[in-house]
């Protein structure tokens, strides 16, 4: 199963400041408060903000849908505040020794080989490839995840059921996030043979 080169979506406006947007405009500008919660040891509220995220990231594709404002750019920044709260999350837990370098540097190294193919999905008039459901999956397994490593560390709570726990899902997660990114590096390979499936 491979994700789609040209997605069939619909758009039902190009506005920018549509309510939906505004909800993820927000949840985009509160990831420096969440990594300070993090550094700064508050990690009760750093998950509740976390929770507090995950929410609104489903409240706002509610919201598109309801009120008939999906947009492009709506579509676009679900998975780049994903990613940014991936990255954001796993540097603050390294900067407190919760995670180790290497768990940091397989999760970057994904979205560097991703990067990469912007080049290449331009010129052939794409920004981006539609989101698969590897990548969701593994969105969602290290966004669960990231909060249960930190709640177990013994610097934190120290629950040992979460650190387990997280670490086996961050671990699954980790798996499905590169699984994903190898079916987009598939799908720009096809791309440049002209493959149109």
């Amino acid at each position: 199963m491979h994700a789609q080169l040209v997605p069939q979506q619909e758009y039902d406006t190009d506005a920018v400041l549509t309510i939906p947007n505004v909800v993820s405009f927000v949840r985009l500008l509160a990831i420096p408060a969440f990594c300070v919660l993090i550094i700064l040891r508050h990690d009760v509220a750093a998950v509740v903000l976390l929770a507090a995220f995950g929410a609104t990231d489903w409240v706002d594709g509610f919201l598109a849908r309801r009120l008939k404002q999906r947009t492009a750019l709506g579509a676009k920044l679900d998975p780049i505040a994903d990613r940014l709260y991936i990255i954001a999350a796993v540097v603050s837990l390294l900067v407190r020794e919760i995670v180790p370098i290497w768990f940091v540097v397989i999760l970057l190294a994904r979205d560097v080989m991703l990067a990469l193919l912007l080049p290449r999905l331009r010129k052939h008039g794409m920004v981006a490839f539609p989101v698969n459901w590897v990548g969701k999956a593994g969105t969602f397994l290290l966004l669960f995840s990231l909060p249960l490593i930190l709640l177990g560390a013994p610097d934190s709570l120290g629950w040992a059921w979460a650190h387990w726990s997280g670490w086996i899902l961050g671990t699954l997660g980790a798996v499905c996030y590169w699984a994903a990114g190898l079916l987009y590096v598939r799908e720009a390979v096809r791309l440049g043979r002209g493959d149109p499936t």
